[in-house]
This record gives structure tokens, sequence and C-alpha cells, in this order.
């Protein structure tokens, strides 16, 4: 597993690393209710980076070029839910790809409402942008 900075950070003042969304929660099974959309842009590395930096004041963020990783509490703003969530952003060319991981539906249809308002409010010179939204 690779040591990110934000990790060593996170052990230096008392905190678990932020766990990697590729691997099986606590109860060894998989987040329950997954969603993903590839939002058309030209900007999405920019939005991506502003998006991790607006979160990281308060959220467990994991940042690389091209890619950030968000940690949604289970005790948060929009509820309290089983597991923590995990967003994934992803920038391409033409796109920003957007994956949820969520415990429940109701949690995923939350952070799919955050992101894309967070998103619209970042890219207002191209808002709205069009997300499709697909169950996985």
């Amino acid at each position: 597993m690779k040591t990110t900075l934000q990790d060593t950070m996170r052990r230096r003042a008392g905190l678990d690393p932020i766990p990697d969304s590729s691997k099986k929660t606590k109860e060894n099974e998989t987040m329950a209710s997954i969603s993903t959309a590839e939002v058309p842009t030209e900007n999405g590395n920019r939005y991506l980076q502003q998006l991790c930096k607006h979160w990281a004041h308060k959220l467990a963020v994991d940042m690389t070029e091209g890619q950030g990783r968000i940690i949604f509490p289970k005790d948060g703003r929009s509820g309290t839910w089983a597991e923590d969530a995990t967003v994934t952003l992803t920038a391409h060319s033409n796109h920003l790809e957007c994956r949820i991981e969520a415990s429940a539906d109701a949690q995923r249809d939350a952070l799919q409402d955050v992101i894309s308002s967070h998103l619209d409010r970042f890219a207002f010179r191209e808002a709205p942008l069009s997300f499709d939204w697909q169950t996985v």
C-alpha cells in the first residue's frame, strides 16, 4: 500500500490513515450502493483540485495528479449512516469521472446532490454541468 504525505500527517496527529476504497469494509463486504457519472468538461483536473482543496479543510482527502478521493464520515451533515462514504474523482481529457461508494442508497443520493452542487459552483462558467448518475 502506498503511503501518502496525508497518511503520514494523519498518523503523526494520532489519526488512522485514509482507508483504501478498493479494500473491503470492516464487515468484509464491499459498499452497498455505488454510482458513477461522467461529467463532460475539459477542465476536470482543475475542478478536481478545487473540490479536494475545498473539502480538505474538514474531511479526509487524498489527492494526486488527476485523481482525488474524499471520505465523507458516517456521521456527517447528510445524516447518520452505517459506514463512511468514499467519493473518487478522476480527471480525463474530456470529462470528470465521479464515483460514489456509500453504505446506503439514501447516503449515495445525498452525496450525488452534494457533488453536483459543488461542481456546478466551481464550474460556474460552464454550469449547469450534465450529470447522468448510473447505479453500479
